[in-house]
């Protein structure tokens, strides 16, 4: 009787605050960020709803997937500073690196607020990410699917801003890259970053003229 009245609270405790990880109103700047989607945008790489979706799906599937999901998978499992300097060494640009930083600052120090400890110097997103997930018992792959969302969302916003492409258009990318989650999360870490294409723009867009995006 104890086992069985003691599950449904974890469950209910857990739901929320995954929730509240993976809200876009969760307080570290991520709207202000497109992750090198401007500079494509500004390349005429991406020009309507088609090659947003293509572009969003490629830096999803051959660069988040591959090397940040692999880190904050890691990090939940027990967090190291090793780990995290390694994931700030992986991006490709000042911008990327700033925006990884800044992003896991401000979690941290709102988590600092909420109760969990971040014991990590200049904690990377997932780094940060990934402590709050072990601090609230969120199970491991809920917590990637949440992460994986959240970055989702964040783009396809910023294509919708930059682009631009109407809200329903959005909503389909949304609709159609949000089912591949869950098998993204479940996949093997493959610990990879080669994203050449992303790494050139996300450099070009720091001295792009006129840009909405802080990366």
């Amino acid at each position: 009787m104890g086992t069985t009245t003691n599950e449904p609270e974890v469950v209910i405790f857990s739901l929320p605050r995954l929730l509240q990880l993976a809200s876009p109103t969760l307080p570290i700047g991520a709207y202000s960020y497109s992750q090198g989607l401007e500079a494509a945008v500004e390349a005429a790489i991406v020009t309507d709803a088609a090659s947003a979706e293509r572009w969003i799906a490629d830096v999803l599937e051959l660069s988040l997937a591959r090397m940040e999901l692999a880190v904050l998978r890691s990090q939940m499992e027990q967090p190291s500073q090793a780990l995290n300097d390694f994931f700030l060494a992986s991006r490709e640009s000042a911008e990327l690196r700033a925006e990884t930083l800044q992003m896991g600052h401000s979690l941290k120090k709102l988590l600092a607020e909420l109760g969990v400890d971040v014991p990590i110097d200049e904690p990377a997103l997932p780094t940060a990410y990934a402590c709050a997930a072990r601090a609230w018992d969120i199970a491991q792959r809920d917590a990637l699917v949440a992460y994986l969302w959240s970055w989702l969302e964040n783009q396809v916003m910023a294509a919708v801003k930059s682009v631009p492409l109407g809200q329903t258009a959005g909503q389909k990318i949304l609709l159609a890259l949000g089912s591949r989650l869950g098998a993204i999360a479940e996949e093997e870490a493959q610990w990879s970053n080669f994203a050449p294409g992303l790494a050139f723009l996300s450099a070009r867009h720091e001295t792009q003229y006129s840009r909405l995006f802080r990366s």
